[in-house]
């Protein structure tokens, strides 16, 4: 004799394990590629050391040199979300029947997914930006 929870415990506990997994990858999966795009940005912000110098040795402001690193980051996430929106609405729906609770095309779950997208991007370009503001201009011109 089972109670009835019990049982539907264990029908559930196969869906459970796979939507368990499946959160796990995408969080792994969203730190991996926020390393690399903090990995990309450092060494593109690396190789315009010498552009950063001499803008800081002409007048710049640090908050004008970070917002030219998060102008770009930000235009190109904005590429990103545009060609990836209509791909995932279609996706979405071709998976209907994974998702539990949910419409394929839930806009709060859209607005979270951009959001949280947009936020890693922006501390992706903000912290080698920030890093590059502090840099002797001098020694940034020198820097080959």
């Amino acid at each position: 004799m089972k109670t009835e929870e019990s049982q539907r415990d264990d029908v559930l506990a196969v869906e459970r394990l796979a939507a368990s997994l499946s959160t796990a990858f995408g969080v792994l999966a969203t730190i991996v590629a926020a390393i690399g795009l903090y990995g990309v940005m450092a060494f593109w912000v690396a190789r315009r050391t010498r552009e950063i110098g001499v803008r800081m040795a002409l007048g710049a402001e640090a908050a004008d040199v970070i917002w030219i690193v998060l102008r770009e980051v930000l235009l190109l996430r904005g590429i990103g979300i545009v060609i990836g929106l209509p791909v995932t609405l279609a996706v979405s729906r071709l998976l209907r029947s994974q998702l539990y609770g949910i419409s394929p095309s839930d806009p709060a779950s859209i607005s979270f997914a951009v959001a949280g997208i947009v936020l890693i991007g922006a501390l992706s370009g903000y912290m080698p930006a920030r890093r590059a503001t502090r840099v002797d201009p001098v020694s940034a011109l020198r820097y080959e």
